[in-house]
C-alpha cells in the first residue's frame, strides 16, 4: 500500500469531527424542536437519514450499522409524520451554520483559509463514487451550500459518509457485527465511552457483555477487555481495507492537496475542540 491512503485516513480524522459537531450541538436540538421533533434519538436519526428521503427503520439500521434496530423502529418512519425530510435538512443546515459560527468564530468563518479548505474538500469529493455507498450517494444529491463554512461542512459530510459506507463493507468482511465493532473499537482506546454507546445506540449492558464474550471466543479480546495480538491485527486490517476502498478522493486531490487540507482541517478542529464542541466524557 502506498502512503497516500494512510494520509487520507489522517485527513479523514481531521475532517470527520467537524461533520459530527452538529450532532452534539444544542443548536440542532433547538432547530429540530422548532419543527416538532423533540426526542434526541428521533432528531439524530431524522437529521442524518433525511438525505435518503422518508426512509423506514430498515434502511437506517442497514446504513448506520451500529444502532439497535428496535431503537430506530421506535422513531422511524413515525418522525416523518412530524416533519418532512426537506424540513429536517433545512433545520440541520441552520444548525450547522450557528454551530460553526459559535465554535470557530466570525473571523475563521470569513477567512480565506476556510474557503480554501472547502474548495480542497469539495475537489476531493469529486472522486467519490455512489455505487454501494447509500449514505454518501444520498448526500451527493444535495446542493452544495454557497457560504464557505457550510460548503466545508457539506464536503466533510460527503467524505465522511463515503468512508463510512466503505467501512461498513469492511466490517462485514472482518465478520464484526454492530456491537462487536463497537466493543473492539472501544478497546483500541479511541472509541466512544461504553456509557455513551449504551445511552445513544439502544443496546443493553447484557448485549455489550455478550459481544465481549464472542470476541473472546475468537481470541480477539482479553479477559481484561483489551485487544489481543490477534484483535489488534484484525483492527489494523480493518482500517487498511477501509483506506484502500476510500483512497479515490485523496488520490484525486493529490498528496500536496491532502497535506494542505489536513493541516487546515486540524486547525479548525483544534479551535472547535477548544470551544467545547464535544462533551468531555464522550471518549474513553
Amino acid at each position: 500500500m502506498t502512503s497516500l491512503p494512510r494520509a487520507g485516513r489522517r485527513c479523514h480524522h481531521a475532517l470527520n469531527p467537524m461533520h459530527s459537531t452538529v450532532y452534539f450541538s444544542p443548536d440542532l436540538a433547538s432547530e429540530m424542536a422548532g419543527i416538532g421533533i423533540e426526542d434526541s434519538s428521533a432528531a439524530y436519526f431524522a437529521a442524518r437519514a433525511a438525505a435518503m428521503g422518508a426512509v423506514g427503520p430498515g434502511a437506517v439500521t442497514a446504513t448506520f450499522y451500529n444502532f439497535n434496530h428496535e431503537l430506530i423502529a421506535r422513531h422511524l418512519p413515525a418522525v416523518w409524520e412530524t416533519a418532512s425530510p426537506e424540513q429536517v435538512l433545512q433545520a440541520r443546515l441552520r444548525a450547522v451554520d450557528t454551530t460553526l459560527r459559535r465554535l470557530l468564530g466570525a473571523e475563521a468563518v470569513a477567512s480565506k483559509e476556510l474557503a480554501e479548505a472547502a474548495d480542497l474538500a469539495l475537489r476531493a469529493a469529486e472522486a467519490c463514487t455512489r455505487h454501494a455507498r447509500p449514505l454518501y450517494a444520498a448526500h451527493a444529491d444535495l446542493p452544495v451550500p454557497d457560504e464557505p463554512h457550510l460548503a466545508y461542512w457539506h464536503a466533510a459530510t460527503l467524505l465522511r459518509e463515503h468512508r463510512g459506507d466503505g467501512h461498513v463493507a469492511a466490517l462485514l468482511a472482518m465478520e464484526l457485527d454492530p456491537l462487536e465493532a463497537l466493543v473492539s473499537h472501544t478497546a483500541t482506546g479511541r472509541g466512544m465511552a461504553p456509557r455513551w454507546i449504551l445511552a445513544t445506540r439502544g443496546w443493553r449492558r447484557t448485549d455489550w457483555e455478550a459481544a465481549e464474550s464472542r470476541l473472546r471466543e475468537r481470541g480477539l479480546l482479553s479477559p481484561e477487555g483489551e485487544l489481543t495480538e490477534a484483535g489488534t491485527a484484525l483492527r489494523a486490517e480493518l482500517e487498511d481495507l477501509t483506506d484502500r476502498i476510500d483512497r479515490a478522493p485523496y488520490e484525486h486531490l493529490g498528496a500536496e492537496g491532502v497535506e494542505r487540507l489536513t493541516d487546515l482541517a486540524r486547525g479548525f478542529l483544534t479551535q472547535a475542540l477548544s470551544a467545547g464542541a464535544f462533551p468531555s466524557d464522550a471518549v474513553g
